[in-house]
């Protein structure tokens, strides 16, 4: 049976805007209103867990805290505080991101810069003391991907263990999610192996890349599953996929996302269902839409293929359903 889609990543602003031209201007005006109602028609749908992005972009904060101010552009004061709560009525688990406390896009210092570990620390107390409390708050995302070259970085093994290490005495009970790419090129052999025991998080949710149009959805299936034997050796590492449902209007990474068709999201689900636990998606956001939302934000199609995953799912996986 083909799984169906049990979270998606979530954002406030995503941080490249080339992509993101179609859904961050209407992200930026969302009230609180809105921020819940997206919320709850992510939980209408059956997805369980949302994976936050980002805590900071841009050297600003989406929280109150000394590290760094918060956007002078957002409708709504303190959006993690409201999508929490959110969260919390709906029944929705969030993994709350450790990151960026510097330039995102300057994966070296973000990984190995003194200062920018410090700011990750003090944000990582600061997170759970101003909303540690919520329900919802289930795990942690450390956001700085690793590129799987064949292996893993041996940087990013002690970033994540060290990001881990914090978070496991701050909130013991709290899961732990890395999504890292390269996963085409990986080599799930003794060595990689070895890397999954050393690695102190407990999902791994691979990037399936057909977005970026690294993989065909075909080609997912044996990559998927040379994965799966590698995980069945380290058990306490969960197997989950971070399922790409987006193309491209023109440029790789460097033009807007817009919503694929169902009919390849369909057949990449397909492929992975049999050797992942949990399928997540990037991302519901700007690429689904309820017919007549009042929290609107993407592209044309996202309505469609809101409507056609409805349908599939209303008959392959009713019970996902939840009338809120």
């Amino acid at each position: 049976m083909i799984k169906p889609i049990k979270g998606s990543w979530f954002e406030f602003q995503h941080p490249h805007p080339p992509e993101s031209v179609y859904y961050n201007p209407a992200l930026a005006d969302f009230t609180p209103e809105q921020w819940e109602l997206k919320i709850k028609e992510i939980a209408e749908l059956g997805m369980e867990y949302l994976v936050l992005m980002a805590v900071a972009v841009d050297f600003k904060a989406y929280f109150p805290t000394d590290i760094f101010p918060q956007p002078d552009f957002f409708k709504t004061e303190n959006p993690l505080e409201v999508v929490l709560s959110a969260a919390d009525k709906y029944g929705v688990k969030f993994f709350i991101s450790n990151d960026w406390w510097g330039d995102a896009f300057n994966i070296e210092a973000i990984l190995t810069d003194p200062e920018i570990k410090k700011r990750r620390f003090k944000a990582m107390e600061q997170l759970v003391e101003k909303f540690g409390h919520h329900e919802s708050f289930y795990g942690w995302y450390w956001a700085s991907e690793a590129y799987i070259d064949r292996y893993y970085n041996e940087r990013f093994i002690n970033y994540a263990n060290e990001s881990s290490a914090l978070a496991r005495s701050l909130m013991p009970d709290s899961k732990v999610l890395v999504a890292p790419f390269g996963t085409r090129v990986c080599v799930p052999d003794d060595k990689y192996v070895k890397q999954l025991e050393m690695l102190d998080v407990d999902i791994v949710a691979y990037q399936d890349e057909v977005g970026v149009e690294k993989t065909k959805p075909h080609e997912s299936e044996a990559i998927f599953a040379g994965l799966r034997k590698a995980h069945d050796k380290v058990p306490q590492r969960a197997l989950w996929a971070d399922m790409e449902a987006f193309r491209f209007d023109g440029e790789i990474a460097y033009s807007p996302l817009l919503p694929a068709p169902f009919e390849r999201l369909l057949s990449q689900m397909e492929a992975i269902s049999p050797y992942v636990d949990n399928i997540l998606i990037y991302q519901y956001q700007g690429l689904f839409n309820k017919p007549g939302t009042q929290a609107y934000a993407g592209a044309d199609g996202s309505e469609k293929l809101y409507s056609d995953y409805r349908q599939w799912l209303e008959k392959n996986h009713p019970q996902m359903i939840k009338n809120l």
